[in-house]
């Protein structure tokens, strides 16, 4: 039975639906900015709710506005930036905070896992003035209790050794320790909300899965909420609950992150998850999409992603598709979902339904 497609309530998630107010809620959030004297949209009416002690995954291609969506809730917008819609903080509205409030949204409500430790932590300053900064400032605790507290942080965090850890400077840290210095320091002074900017894209794969690992258990034991940015579809599925899938500066779905690689709910969320590669599975070639990705300020009227869609017809071009709730399953911004439902993981797409634009040259094969 194919599910009817009902129109989502701006900024409800698909699990959150039913029960009490959520932790953080953005709602038709839009951002421009000043580029080359113009301003560029790089967000378009963005909604999307997340829990209390949840990880919501965002995921999407670079420039579909993850890192930035991040940003706008952390209030580290450029000068100049045009900002529209809603960021509520347990009920709060985080661009109405000014002064003493908005210092303790940042520095004791959210913390922040840059994506690159190294470029994030001050090269000339020890490790230990890293870590008690912020617990010396914002929580008026004495040194000598700060240094105590960084120490038990790092061992935490699976660091050997950490009263020396403390007393060296940046360079002489592996990337690997480097990442775990910057989450020791993110949950010193016990956030409520993690938001977590693909924390391993620097690491290698061990060093990534080590890291990752410790990052969930104390999400976990200290009750923290988390937004977890990445490309790993697979890592997004074990670390998160639900999962947001970004496309041109806009959420194209959402739902379960473990539902999302079974039953996808948009042609775009589909070919990613056809674009990765299986253990133990060979194939000649990968599925690839033809043209080429585009940015907010880029897409086309209608639907962003109907130039690159194998499903697209002229009425995903007629006007921007609204977020459609589909049953009790998710979240999709895809005209089409009540027929294509449950078809779009299928070796080849449906011949009745395939629509190729006729701007998109074939021999153009990239996701």
């Amino acid at each position: 039975m194919i599910p009817t497609p009902t129109p989502s309530a701006a900024g409800a998630s698909p699990r959150a639906s039913g029960r009490g107010a959520p932790l953080l809620s953005v709602e038709g959030l839009t951002v421009k900015l000043p580029v080359a004297h113009e301003l560029r949209t790089v967000l378009r009416d963005v909604s999307f709710e997340l829990e209390e002690g949840k990880a919501l995954g965002l995921v999407g291609e670079s420039g579909s506005g993850k890192s930035m969506t991040v940003r706008t809730i952390g209030r580290l917008l450029p000068p100049g930036a045009d900002v529209a819609g809603h960021v509520r903080f347990d009920g709060k509205e985080v661009f109405d905070l000014r002064g003493e409030a908005l210092r303790k949204y940042r520095a004791g409500d959210v913390s922040m896992i840059f994506q690159d430790a190294r470029a994030h932590t001050n090269p000339v300053r020890r490790i230990g003035d890293f870590l008690t900064e912020a617990l010396r400032t914002n929580q008026k605790m004495p040194q000598k209790a700060a240094e105590a507290r960084a120490v038990a942080l790092l061992a935490e965090v699976g660091i050997h050794d950490p009263e020396r850890r403390l007393r060296q400077f940046p360079h002489e840290l592996s990337g690997g320790l480097l990442q775990r210095v910057m989450i020791a320091a993110s949950v010193a002074v016990r956030p409520r909300l993690i938001l977590a900017d693909e924390p391993t894209t620097a690491l290698d794969v061990t060093t990534q899965a080590e890291v990752m690992v410790i990052l969930k258990r104390m999400q976990a034991e200290y009750g923290m909420s988390m937004l977890f940015i990445t490309h790993d579809l697979e890592l997004a599925s074990a670390v998160c609950d639900d999962t947001v899938v970004f496309y041109a500066g806009q959420v194209v779905e959402r739902q379960s992150a473990s539902q999302l690689h079974h039953d996808p709910l948009h042609p775009y969320t589909a070919a990613l998850v056809q674009a990765r590669p299986e253990i133990g599975h060979r194939a000649e070639r990968l599925p690839a999409l033809p043209g080429h990705p585009t940015t907010a300020y880029e897409a086309p009227d209608g639907c962003a992603f109907a130039p690159r869609c194998l499903f697209a017809q002229e009425a995903c071009r007629a006007g921007v598709p609204p977020l459609l709730r589909i049953g009790d399953q998710g979240d999709s911004r895809c005209l089409r979902m009540p027929e294509l439902h449950g078809k779009l993981l299928a070796p080849t797409p449906p011949a009745a339904t395939v629509a190729v634009p006729p701007s998109v040259d074939p021999g153009e094969e990239t996701l």
